[in-house]
């Protein structure tokens, strides 16, 4: 038997945190969604799913004995199950008759199928063949599970998943350094300090409204604060940080000041003061000292983001939230006092030069803002070799696979960075 995990067709919901990703690799919680299922499910080699593009890059990062994008591989007994569920303690047993859950709005949520049934099917690639098993296969509609359809959605249900994490995983206690001149203000029940995680003199974690892990190798610096629910992931340090609650960490982060509600992915920098709130910021950003997000309107009103939908027409769509920030592609730096807009789509490989006023609400992938205007800066090779700089930092390379994909991002996003382009060279010959 094999376990299939498929990206859905709404990758597009999920730009700019998912040009580089497929959308099962995206966070929320103490780990990964695609992770998730793998801990539901021991033992099962693991068959992904992905646009073409990315099946290259996320094979180098995939599990040991997965296969990406192999249609051949489905010539078995297969639990399927859609990458954009975010499950809690949800099986899915093996030993059954083939069967699909679909969501009230009949989505796929997940199947299980026999060989027979799979090897029937003749399909070009994993849509079509999800498409013809459902013709097949009886369906019942599921409540009760998540399925996650937007970007912003991952920072809603990001302090549940925390919670639910910690029980699924069943770890507490104190494995690690905790100095004596810190405190843990709450349930200790609701601590999990890892080997090899430090927590400093003068740091208060508070567990009252949810559990805090600090993975192996986490540091947390005196006159800090941390708050449950929490995951600070390994090798990630705190320092002077006020965490307030519902936020996750992965590996190797630096994090600092005041932070809400938000999600960082892994390799990212918030070192210093300012805000960041029910954000989502991806891998090798680095946000100036001072870089602040708004994440709520001065009238209390829902939150829109520009986005694309799938045949690549841009608008601003209604989140029906209050509470939404930025959300920040991979290789984004910032400079001192950046002021994010609410809601921000900030691109893959951006620079961003703060001088006073908020940014707008879009900024493409690959693209300068400087002075109040977006313009391409020294290009694109100039980006690509700042992003080799950064890498190096935490002595990691971007691999060929790694560059021929920003080069594809690169040509995909180019629409959309030379309308925006267009437009603000117009603002600045007019002055």
């Amino acid at each position: 038997m094999k376990l299939v995990i498929f990206e859905g067709n709404n990758f597009c919901n999920f730009f700019p945190i998912a040009y580089l990703r497929p959308t099962f690799e995206l966070r929320c919680g103490h780990s990964l969604l695609y992770e998730k299922i793998l801990r539901n499910h021991p033992g099962l080699p693991a068959c992904f799913f992905c646009r073409d593009h990315l099946a290259g890059t996320f094979a180098g990062r995939a599990p040991a004995g997965s296969t990406v994008n192999d249609l051949a591989a489905l010539d078995d007994d297969l639990l399927i199950f859609n990458g954009s569920l975010l499950l809690e303690d949800f099986r899915l047993e093996a030993a059954g008759p083939d069967q699909a859950g679909v969501s009230p709005e009949g989505e796929l949520l997940y199947a299980r199928v026999g060989r027979a049934a799979a090897g029937s099917i003749r399909a070009g690639d994993i849509h079509g063949f999800l498409k013809e098993l459902l013709k097949k296969l009886p369906c019942e509609k599921v409540l009760g599970l998540t399925l996650v359809r937007h970007q912003w959605e991952l920072i809603h249900h990001n302090g549940q998943a925390i919670a639910a994490d910690f029980r699924i995983e069943g770890k507490a206690g104190i494995e690690g350094e905790v100095h004596q001149s810190a405190t843990v203000y709450g349930p200790a029940e609701n601590l999990y300090v890892a080997p090899g995680a430090v927590v400093h003199p003068q740091v208060v974690i508070d567990t009252t409204a949810g559990p805090v892990t600090l993975e192996r190798g986490s540091i947390v610096f005196p006159h800090s604060r941390v708050e449950g629910p929490c995951y600070v992931g390994p090798e990630t340090q705190i320092t002077r940080g006020n965490i307030r609650e519902g936020c996750s960490f992965g590996p190797v982060c630096r994090v600092g000041g005041e932070v809400e509600e938000s999600i960082i992915h892994a390799y990212s920098n918030k070192y210093h003061d300012g805000f960041l709130g029910h954000a989502y910021v991806c891998e090798w950003v680095n946000l100036g000292a001072l870089t602040t997000n708004s994440d709520l309107k001065n009238d209390y009103g829902a939150v829109e983001v520009y986005m694309p939908d799938s045949e690549g027409n841009w608008s601003y769509l209604d989140t029906k939230d209050t509470k939404v920030g930025a959300f920040i592609g991979d290789h984004t730096k910032t400079s001192i006092g950046t002021f994010l807009n609410t809601g921000a789509h900030v691109g893959v490989m951006t620079l961003l030069m703060g001088d006073g006023r908020v940014l707008p609400k879009f900024i493409p992938s690959f693209t300068w803002y400087l002075e109040g205007a977006i313009t391409t800066g020294f290009g694109y090779a100039r980006l690509l070799e700042t992003a080799g700089i950064a890498t190096a930092r935490r002595k990691r390379a971007l691999s060929d696979a790694d560059k021929a994909l920003l080069d594809l991002v690169y040509q995909q996003t180019k629409p959309e960075r030379d309308k925006a382009v267009r437009k603000d060279r117009k603002k600045l010959l007019r002055k």
